[in-house]
């Protein structure tokens, strides 16, 4: 299959800008709507809405037959782990700021690089994937605040930019997960399922233990930001992205897919006027290059290399 993919072209560029666009929005849409609902309340609702319609999905098409008895224990793994993921989004919201949590967030790809090496003989990082995992590594000390004074810097957005962090790696090992198992076979559709149906459980659970199941208000801008996290973000942006990868080469989409932090970043400074210090545009920049380095190693690779040839054909 994977000689029948293609390479980038247009419509790829257009589709993965629109998709990171909309995955750049979710974080500002909760923090937005969080005066009137919870964050942790909204993406447990997210979890129940999506899994409902992907649910309605996969019976449909019956892609949960002969597939159950091989995956239900990593579907459950994983799972927990995409609830833990949005557990941290949630509560890191309360503490940072929306740009700050669109960044920190979207270092899964070095948590997943890293966990993958170590399962996978077929996934050893090359030498520039390393570099970007450096880079990535310094670019969040920088962000943190290291080489400051520590004492001026907000302990508050701190914990909230820690538990970005802590977020990024729970998707980094859901990753692992899918990856390292019988998931990475089964159909995607029943492999969301699995994530937001047990996800919605383990939210449940800490938002009992947390308190924080209060009564919403259902104001326009509430009812907005569980559409588009819902419907948009969990249902319909994930599905047309497996179908993406079903017919373009996964690096050139990985490549496109580092934008996703820049429109979080943008979103969250136009829409909730956030403001940014310098030392976090600078070190989510190493980060940002940092992903981009692991990502897309093999697209870059493939581009050194006919650089390369053209250049010996001189």
């Amino acid at each position: 299959m994977s000689a029948l993919r293609k390479g980038a072209d247009l419509f790829l560029f257009q589709l993965m800008l629109l998709l990171c666009a909309i995955w750049g929005s979710q974080q500002v849409a909760i923090k937005l709507a969080a005066a009137d609902m919870a964050p942790l309340l909204q993406v447990m609702l997210r979890s129940a809405l999506a899994a409902l319609l992907v649910g309605l999905l996969v019976v449909w098409q019956r892609s949960w037959q002969g597939w159950l008895g091989s995956t239900w224990r990593a579907g459950l793994l994983a799972g927990a782990l995409f609830g833990l993921e949005f557990f941290f989004i949630a509560e890191g919201l309360r503490h940072t700021s929306a740009s700050h949590m669109a960044v920190f967030l979207y270092t899964a790809p070095i948590f997943s690089a890293l966990g993958l090496h170590l399962l996978l003989p077929s996934e050893r990082l090359r030498s520039l994937q390393w570099l970007g995992i450096g880079l990535c590594f310094v670019g969040v000390l920088v962000a943190f605040g290291a080489g400051t004074d520590w004492t001026r810097l907000d302990g508050r957005m701190l914990l909230g930019d820690l538990l970005g962090l802590c977020a990024g790696m729970a998707w980094g090992a859901t990753t692992v997960v899918v990856r390292g198992s019988r998931l990475s076979e089964a159909p995607p559709a029943l492999t969301l399922f699995y994530q937001l149906a047990v996800s919605l459980f383990v939210l449940l659970g800490l938002a009992l233990a947390s308190d924080q199941l209060g009564p919403p208000r259902w104001t326009p801008v509430a009812i907005g930001s569980m559409l588009l996290q819902a419907v948009v973000v969990s249902f319909l942006s994930y599905l047309a992205w497996f179908w993406l990868l079903r017919r373009y080469l996964a690096s050139n989409m990985a490549v496109y897919s580092f934008m996703t932090p820049m429109f979080g970043v943008t979103f969250g400074v136009l829409v909730l006027d956030e403001p940014l210090s310098l030392n976090f545009m600078v070190g989510a920049l190493l980060v940002l290059l940092g992903i981009a380095l692991v990502s897309g190693e093999a697209w870059l690779r493939r581009r050194l290399r006919a650089g390369r040839d053209v250049f010996e054909q001189r």
